[in-house]
């Protein structure tokens, strides 16, 4: 199953590959192949984040390939182009009904505004904005103004697009937890971003006498995260125009890469969020690997503590009877409470002292996120050590990287005996099974 998932999904990504590459435009600065690539490995992540089933994964990589294929096939109905696209492939493969249906779904919540009904139209719809949620967000944004500019022949200002940008940021929300957890706090950041320079440019213009006329332009189709087609406004450019003004069109590339590089090193000392985002997802990715690792140790004593009773009740009242079994017997028992005593062994907590001093905090060498490095101590200590914590940057995010340390630590010594015991469970069975096998023949 999984080898023919593979199959089918190489074969979808040669297919598109080979699409674009008859039909390369260059007025598609943004709906072209590495767009779609990029909401491809989006979809993977998120489908890997979830766990889905080889079937499930199989239709968000599907749909996640022929998405915006539509885009050079009929421009206006370019999500019902790609599914009726994606269904002819799908059918000539052989295909299911019940795949293409799921695939033309995923592909048709895609339309603006999304609205998904499960969570697979979810994960393909978030993949298709998943760029809005990261530092990329101001490449592709200036892709899509690009885009956006020669399918209506006319080219766009800056602040003409930041304004139906922002407007789009505003009403869009991730579908799934995962995405929203991820994403949100860097795109409320990209939001912010972007306001912030419209209301600098907007001071600007109000300055100044207009030396521009509105025009509005012919109807066309609308760009997934872009100004809506009936909203669009094109400014008609004087002869003289000062093309590094907020005014001016959105392509001086150049200069744009300058303030770009000067912004990003005017940093400040405010937590980044994205660096944020990062520690919380990875906290609780270690939980769920310890729950996971928990549960695992849980099934081994419980399947051992079964066969030791098992043995105990019914077998070892008999090996009288039947000496050719003492030895398989002795060695399944001494397997079943190897396990267990791994498996105990790797739930077990280790508790530390539960103290520290105040040099520990002037050091910056103790975590106070960690329970075990203060249980021990009084609340007026912790709370003057937490807030020393809290006012220094570097303090706090040494803290947190040396609260994913020591999950990392603990979880490696959690995997390490949880492998053994289920080394010594599997090999140990196998054992028992020959030597009884044994018995019996030689009895």
């Amino acid at each position: 199953m999984i080898e023919s998932s593979l199959k089918l999904v190489e074969a979808v990504q040669a297919e598109v590959q080979a699409f674009f590459e008859q039909h390369q435009e260059e007025k598609r600065a943004y709906h072209n192949l590495a767009h779609t690539q990029a909401v491809v490995a989006a979809a993977k992540q998120i489908g890997d984040h979830y766990q889905l089933n080889d079937q499930d994964f199989e239709v968000v990589q599907i749909a996640a390939w022929f998405h915006d294929i539509g885009y050079h096939i009929e421009p206006d109905a370019h999500e019902r182009a790609g599914a009726e696209a994606a269904a002819a492939f799908l059918q000539k493969k052989g295909q299911s009904e019940a795949l293409i249906t799921k695939v033309q779904g995923c592909i048709m919540a895609t339309k603006m505004p999304q609205d998904p009904h499960n969570l697979l139209e979810e994960i393909v719809c978030d993949a298709d904005l998943f760029h809005l949620g990261q530092d990329r967000f101001n490449q592709i944004n200036e892709c899509m103004c690009q885009e956006k500019g020669q399918s209506l022949g006319k080219v766009l200002t800056k602040q003409q697009w930041r304004l139906g940008t922002i407007a789009f940021l505003e009403a869009h929300h991730y579908h799934t937890d995962y995405c929203q957890m991820l994403l949100s706090d860097k795109k409320a950041a990209n939001l912010a971003r972007l306001k912030k320079k419209a209301a600098s440019a907007a001071a600007k213009m109000a300055k100044k006498p207009q030396e521009v006329t509105l025009k509005q332009p012919e109807p066309s189709g609308n760009i997934k995260g872009t100004l809506p087609a009936d909203g669009a406004v094109a400014l008609e450019q004087p002869e003289k125009v000062d093309q590094g003004g907020d005014n001016a069109p959105y392509q001086n590339k150049e200069q744009k890469g300058r303030k770009e590089k000067k912004q990003k090193k005017e940093k400040t000392d405010k937590p980044d969020k994205g660096i944020e985002t990062m520690f919380r997802v990875t906290a609780g990715n270690n939980q769920k690997l310890s729950n996971m690792a928990d549960n695992k140790a849980h099934i081994l004593i419980s399947v051992n503590s079964i066969i030791l009773s098992a043995v105990i009740s019914l077998l070892l009242r008999k090996l009288d009877a039947h000496e050719e079994l003492i030895i398989p017997t002795f060695i399944l028992i001494t397997v079943s409470l190897i396990t267990i005593i791994f498996s105990i062994l790797s739930t077990r907590p280790t508790i530390p002292k539960g103290t520290f001093t105040r040099q520990d905090i002037e050091e910056k060498k103790t975590n106070l996120l960690f329970f075990g490095n203060f249980y021990k101590m009084k609340l007026e200590q912790y709370t003057e050590g937490m807030w020393k914590v809290m006012d220094d940057r570097d303090f706090l995010y040494g803290s947190l990287i040396k609260d994913v340390y020591a999950q990392g630590v603990v979880l490696g010594k959690k995997y390490r005996l949880l492998r053994t015991a289920y080394n010594v469970f599997m090999y140990g069975l196998v054992l028992s099974v020959i030597a009884y096998m044994i018995g019996v023949m030689v009895s």
